[in-house]
């Protein structure tokens, strides 16, 4: 694990919020190289589905063969949702690192669709190796300013 990830997948939460989005971030790594960078786009894309892990794994299975995506790890600056861990699950991707947990993002933002990622990967067959929370401190000053700022609204 590499915390240079973790903080950049932090960054692009930011980078989201200041393009008029919700705070997410992730990024692709292969051999210690970042390979893809996304973020949040739902607010400005007019898409439910365009959370940061959703639209890097779709970057990801159309540019690398599954063979390839199964040797990554995403990094992100939030724990994937149920959708997004399935997604990550689909790709085949290898490995999830992530900053800050649903369960804090939850005491943020109020309960959603609130299922932890390594739920959703222990129902596969495939093993997707999962590290988190990780500088859940940090991601979570991104988030607390985004749903006190949009409660305030």
């Amino acid at each position: 694990m590499n915390l240079a990830f973790v903080r950049r997948s932090i960054q692009l939460s930011a980078d989201a919020v200041a393009h008029g989005n919700h705070p997410f971030g992730a990024l692709l790594v292969k051999d210690d190289q970042i390979i893809l960078e996304a973020e949040n786009s739902v607010s400005t894309e007019h898409d439910l589905t365009n959370h940061a892990e959703l639209s890097l794994v779709r970057l990801a299975v159309k540019q690398f063969l599954p063979n390839f995506l199964e040797n990554t790890t995403l990094y992100t600056s939030t724990e994937p949702c149920a959708m997004c861990a399935g997604a990550i699950y689909w790709a085949g991707l290898g490995e999830v690192i992530y900053a800050c947990s649903a369960q804090r993002l939850a005491g943020f933002a109020g309960e959603a669709l609130s299922l932890p990622c390594r739920d959703v990967f222990s129902k596969g067959i495939r093993k997707i190796y999962v590290t988190g929370p990780v500088l859940e401190q940090e991601a979570s000053i991104v988030h607390a300013a985004y749903w006190r700022h949009t409660a305030d609204d």
